[in-house]
């Protein structure tokens, strides 16, 4: 029996009623990894006897009893690294749990793994990981998406049968359209993100990759809820997101936001998303025209504000007090100096300077405070959008996978992968990416799905009713 391709609820159903032991799922589910991740790469770190140890004492009963999830390595699991995929943090082990993996020890998971990112998340291919790049399960020569593309590939190449990640501007989203899997960004303040290693604080939130969007509504149920560690966690009750994901889209409105389909668009995701379009009309939802008008700004707002952000919370790692520090320095200037010049990546200078630039004496009215304001305006928009309709439909990616290499080089073509993404976190709301097809070279293809702030209950609804119509989530990878 090939349990790595079972669901979350088959192989739940499987261990509640003896046919399978929590360590025979660790067992086999080990034993895919060391078949297929040496051309993976999606893990950067396993302990899979600390992961059977954990399996004989899981309780079967818990929500998640005895299922491997995997982390992706920019939160921390107390005793293990947690690199951020950056050699400014080798050495590192994580003194404390964060929030989410509390909230999974407790439903009964099992933790297989550390997977492999963009440094400190940034960046859209997996290919700026210090620690070698991620491929696609799909084909090789294939970036996996970013930042979360370690576990986008694992979720998608059957290397887990889930795995958490954190989405500053479609990190989540992006990789799992690319991955063929479903990537859920929830709105902001719904998960806590202590522990989280901060990227961009008022953008980043964690999120899951699944194979189903069941998986992911019963994921969602149990990270989610106010927690007094973050002061940016919001304290509202969490629904039962499984409770309402079978009542169907009759009656509702989905909006088509018309900035969402411009020129450049991949001719095949277009003609894929427009697809999954007829069919949600097909099943009595009411398709509406909408417009966002401040779309075409998302880019370079973000470009503003995260990497402003990033500049600020990186300022931690200077060698003092945890990490890399450079050897025999011949000063404090010298140790700060040389020790992010060792310990970073070329893309993460790149966006510390420029965040330092924009925030610094005499630009910082002229481009932070500037986009905080057309931030707003992009969130106003999505708020007369949502006044007309229930959800959003949209391209998650414009392009299927590109080869590894394709964009390292143009790092503003590799910024534009994340335009139909970015508006998302910009606003606080929330988002998911369920397959919607192929191209005629068997990639994967997203539909993304738009809800307003605390919408994932009928923006999981909407998934689930396309999912459960046709056959994209069943494909299964080459390998």
């Amino acid at each position: 029996m090939d349990l790595t391709s079972l669901t979350i609820p088959d192989l739940r159903q499987k261990l509640s009623q003896g046919a399978v032991k929590p360590r025979e799922v660790v067992d086999q589910l080990g034993r895919r990894i060391a078949a297929v991740d040496p051309q993976l790469k999606a893990y950067l770190h396993l302990d899979l006897e600390k992961a059977r140890a954990d399996a004989d004492k899981a309780d079967i009963s818990l929500p998640l009893g005895g299922v491997p999830i995997a982390i992706k390595d920019v939160i921390n699991v107390q005793g293990d690294p947690c690199t951020c995929a950056s050699k400014i943090l080798q050495g590192y082990t994580a003194p404390y749990d964060a929030t989410v993996i509390t909230k999974l020890r407790d439903a009964g998971a099992v933790l297989c793994g550390r997977t492999n990112m963009d440094e400190f998340a940034m960046g859209s291919s997996t290919e700026n990981s210090s620690w070698g790049v991620t491929r696609n399960p799909w084909d090789l020569e294939r970036i996996p998406g970013g930042s979360s593309g370690g576990s986008a590939a694992a979720v998608g190449g059957h290397e887990a049968f889930a795995a958490l990640g954190s989405d500053t501007g479609g990190s989540i989203r992006q990789p799992a359209a690319l991955c063929s899997c479903v990537g859920l960004k929830p709105t902001y303040g719904r998960v806590s993100r202590y522990g989280l290693v901060a990227f961009a604080s008022s953008l980043d939130q964690i999120g899951t990759f699944t194979r189903t969007v069941e998986e992911a509504a019963l994921l969602l149920e149990i990270i989610a809820g106010h927690d007094p560690h973050d002061n940016t966690s919001i304290d509202r009750p969490v629904p039962r997101y499984r409770s309402t994901l079978h009542e169907g889209v009759k009656g509702l409105r989905l909006g088509v936001p018309k900035e969402y389909f411009i020129e450049g668009i991949d001719p095949q995701v277009e003609s894929a998303v427009r697809a999954a379009i007829d069919e949600y009309r097909r099943q009595g939802a009411e398709i509406v025209e909408v417009s966002l008008p401040h779309t075409k700004y998302a880019v370079a707002v973000y470009y503003i504000i995260a990497t402003a952000e990033c500049s600020a919370n990186l300022a931690r790692f200077d060698g003092v007090r945890y990490g890399k520090r450079a050897a025999h320095p011949k000063d404090m200037l010298d140790m700060y100096g040389r020790t992010r010049a060792e310990g970073f990546g070329a893309e993460v200078k790149r966006r510390i300077i420029l965040g330092t630039y924009v925030l610094s004496s005499g630009y910082y009215d002229a481009y932070y405070n500037r986009a905080q304001k057309v931030r707003r305006m992009i969130a106003e928009d999505f708020r007369l959008a949502f006044e007309q309709c229930d959800a959003l439909l949209t391209p998650t990616s414009p392009t299927p996978a590109f080869k590894v290499g394709e964009r390292t080089q143009n790092p503003l073509q590799m910024y534009l992968a994340d335009i139909f993404t970015i508006a998302v976190n910009l606003a606080g709301i929330c988002g998911v990416s369920i397959p919607c097809g192929f191209t005629t070279e068997k990639l994967p293809i997203g539909l993304q799905i738009i809800g307003p702030k605390w919408g994932e209950e009928c923006m999981l609804r909407i998934a689930h009713a396309y999912e459960q119509a046709t056959p994209w989530h069943k494909e299964k990878p080459p390998l």
